[in-house]
């Protein structure tokens, strides 16, 4: 009965998922086309703020326009939060046993974060770092003799978290350049016009190669990679603070 209530979770939730971009997708391409449009390229329409902009798509591209990239954008959400809702259902028993409606602020808050966790681009990263992780443990243990995490240090922690946000962006980059390319879509000649995810994917690995999937990338890169490095260092030495002032109590 549990394993059906959870599956209802997710069935609910990517529900949820799918109504929450048929509503709220069109703002989506709208600020896409205000972060593409520096003012440089003349042959691109400029929009005064989001209304004007929303009333100029649809005027010039009718519905197809304020729905480009709808696609990619509604899998991925329906997908997410389905699986959101069904981690969530199932932490949110592990807390509680058999008394769900007991459940503390803090419980509720732990078990949404774990869903969170699960489900996102960062899923893919902490895979990735814990994965990583215990191969570089098991490489220093079996040199240094022990067997203690502590062998790990600032420097190892640099290289974890660097190397698992890259491979969580070159896993996901390719998806935001095929939503971006959909909803960059105006009507004047000489910018590139997409039917739907699956032209996107042809005309880009036709004219572009694997490289055209990712543009961009490195400006990303060099923004996200050094943070995800501070992060995970911070991270473990505040943790082993922590865990140095548990043992000495």
């Amino acid at each position: 009965m549990a394993v059906k209530w959870e599956w209802e979770n997710a069935t609910a939730g990517a529900v949820a998922g799918f109504a929450t971009v048929a509503i709220m997708h069109p703002l989506d391409v709208v600020r896409t086309r205000f972060q593409v449009n520096d003012g440089r390229i003349s042959n691109l329409p400029s929009y005064k703020n989001t209304p004007n902009a929303i009333f100029t798509i649809a005027r010039s591209e009718g519905l197809r326009g304020l729905y480009a990239g709808f696609t990619p954008a509604v899998i991925g959400s329906s997908i997410s939060w389905g699986l959101f809702f069904f981690f969530y259902s199932r932490a949110k028993k592990r807390y509680s046993g058999d008394e769900e409606d007991k459940l503390s602020p803090g419980h509720h808050l732990a078990a949404a974060a774990e869903a969170g966790a699960l489900v996102s681009h960062g899923a893919i990263q902490f895979t990735a770092y814990e994965e990583l992780r215990k191969l570089l443990v098991d490489f220093k243990s079996e040199k240094a003799k022990t067997k203690d995490v502590e062998v790990l240090n600032s420097l190892d922690y640099t290289f974890l978290g660097a190397s698992s946000k890259v491979a969580a962006i070159l896993f996901t980059y390719p998806v935001q350049v095929i939503r971006s390319r959909l909803q960059q879509r105006p009507n004047q000649d000489g910018v590139p016009r997409y039917a739907d995810s699956f032209h996107v994917i042809k005309e880009t690995a036709r004219f572009e190669g694997l490289r055209g999937f990712y543009k961009g990338i490195t400006a990303n890169l060099l923004k996200n990679v050094p943070a995800s490095a501070v992060t995970f260092v911070v991270y473990e030495n505040v943790l082993k603070v922590f865990n140095l002032t548990r043992k000495k109590d």
